[in-house]
Formats: structure tokens, sequence, C-alpha cells
């Protein structure tokens, strides 16, 4: 539990092959069911305070209360998904930490020394998301979510998909 931002919620991996990663962690884990988005519609994105036209396809799925969340940057557009891949990396990117208040959230961690490395909103102002710079340590970075608006109802609908799944249907559309 962080004294800053609460529980971890979910574990994001930056991937080069997102149906290789989904059918890993299904074959591998037995994780699943996954929701994907083909192409995630960005209400608006930046990197370091510039705008940038990054595109990306997303999929999800939990292990327990967990969510695992996979990425793939589908251009080169500045982002940290292509600065963590272009370092040579694929794999654990971030940890993620949720709230309803996103404000007083984003505004601790501001409070505490951290700068804002991506951000964006999917879905309305109810669907921030902020990633960190993460200089300071070689591990994974930090991402706060918003699930205050319809994101929130779609975690918790994967979360409970994934509660009882017999592995039939592994791969459904988030849409």
């Amino acid at each position: 539990m962080s004294r800053i931002f609460g529980p971890i919620r979910q574990n994001g991996y930056v991937v080069r092959d997102l149906r290789a990663a989904m059918d890993h962690w299904i074959n591998a884990h037995g994780v699943g069911p996954w929701f994907h988005v083909e192409e995630v519609q960005t209400d608006w994105f930046r990197y370091r305070g510039e705008e940038s036209p990054m595109k990306m396809s997303v999929a999800l799925a939990n292990s327990g209360d967990l969510q695992i969340e996979l990425i793939q940057q589908l251009n080169d557009a500045p982002s940290l998904y292509r600065d963590f891949l272009g370092a040579g990396h694929e794999g654990l990117q971030h940890v993620a930490y949720w709230s309803t208040d996103y404000q007083a959230m984003l505004d601790r961690a501001l409070e505490n020394g951290y700068r804002i490395g991506h951000e964006g909103a999917i879905g309305g102002e109810k669907g921030r998301f902020c990633y960190f710079e993460n200089d300071a340590h070689p591990g994974a970075m930090i991402e706060i979510s918003d699930i205050s608006g319809n994101k929130g109802k779609l975690f918790e609908h994967i979360r409970k998909a994934a509660e009882n799944w017999d592995g039939s249907d592994p791969i459904r559309s988030a849409r």
C-alpha cells in the first residue's frame, strides 16, 4: 500500500506483439479473458507537455483484483511507451493506481515531486490518466488513472469476467 497512491491496481506491460502477449498470458498463466481494443481513441494525449498523435492497441484482463494491461504502440509518435521500447525493453513498464478523485491524487503526486511524462484522457475528463517520469529508479514507472467514469465500469466488468472464467472465448472486444 502506497501512502501517496493507495493499492497497486494494475501492472502494465508494453509489448511489440499484442496478440502474442495475450496468447502467452492465456497459455502460460491461464489468465483471461482478455478484453481487446484494436485502436484506443484518446480524447487527447501529451508527451512531456506537447501534443502527440500516439496510437495504441490495448488488452486488459484480471488475475484476482490485479489488472494486467498489455499495450502495443501502433506508430512512432512521442510517448513513454516508445521510449521504453526504444531503450531495448519489452515487458513490465508501469504499475497503476486508480482513483475516483483523480485531481486530488494528481495534486498529491506533484506536491511529492513527481513529474508528468505523458498524460491523456479516454472517454472524457473522467477517463484521465498520467504517467510520471522515472529518472531516479530504473524500475516500473507510476501511472495514475481516473476510474470515476465509464472506464471504472469497464474495469469492474473485466474483473468480474475473470472470476469464474472457464477458458472459453479468451479474447473479446472491449467495445
